[in-house]
């Protein structure tokens, strides 16, 4: 009985690995049909809304948004910001709580492979992931596929899905006040809404609409 279970755990993991190679392999060039998120909100019964989009049809202020918003640094490391690991480290031992330090290439494999929700398991096969992906892919390729795939609402998936929802235009004709919002609101979409924002979602967006506007070349280079 052990035995077979053992093969039955062996052969799972097996399958996990290829299907992360296969995907490494093939979302360097085409686009997801699907993503493990899109499946469970799918079973949650959301009705799926996704369009992915070249880069070029996602407008400037978005992606500058994004970046300054979640991972400021995503020109300069290979998929992992060392330094905010160890900050997030150094909290831990302080406090107890385990913080995000996550970059969009880290959220990218998460999004990609792997499941929502926390723990040191899902991070630890983040890691891998993300170093791969980096090494594999272009920056220009990974901030496209994280655009296309984030989740912007319930069962609204990608950068054009999202615009057209919430403001009712294509994704490459976002106004840059439109863009920060959609960004505030990636780490809670379920919870915040970038069409009907809050006083604090407005607030964080004038804040990330500056910061976008003050990233320097070596923050931005690697994908204009």
């Amino acid at each position: 009985m052990f035995q077979k279970l053992l093969r039955l755990v062996l052969y799972a993991c097996a399958g996990l690995c290829l299907f992360w190679l296969g995907g490494l392999v093939a979302y360097r060039w085409i686009d997801p049909p699907a993503t493990p998120l899109m499946g469970l909100r799918a079973l949650e019964g959301e009705s799926i809304r996704y369009r992915p989009v070249a880069l070029s049809r996602i407008a400037q202020p978005l992606q500058l948004a994004v970046v300054a918003a979640e991972d400021a640094r995503f020109c300069l490391h290979s998929g992992i910001d060392l330094g905010a690991v160890r900050e997030a480290i150094e909290d831990y031992q302080e406090s107890g709580r385990l913080r995000g330090a996550s970059t969009i290439t880290m959220q990218l494999a998460r999004n990609l492979f792997l499941w929502p929700g926390g723990g040191f398991l899902r991070k630890g096969l983040e890691l891998p992931l993300a170093l791969a992906i980096d090494a594999l892919w272009p920056k220009r390729r990974i901030l496209e596929l994280y655009l296309n795939i984030a989740e912007w609402g319930p069962g609204v998936f990608g950068a054009e899905a999202a615009a057209r929802l919430h403001f009712d235009r294509a994704a490459a004709d976002l106004a840059p006040n439109q863009a920060a919002r959609l960004a505030v609101v990636l780490p809670s979409p379920l919870r915040w809404s970038p069409s009907r924002p809050s006083e604090y979602i407005q607030r964080r967006a004038a804040t990330i609409q500056g910061r976008s506007s003050q990233l320097a070349f070596e923050q931005m280079g690697c994908f204009n």
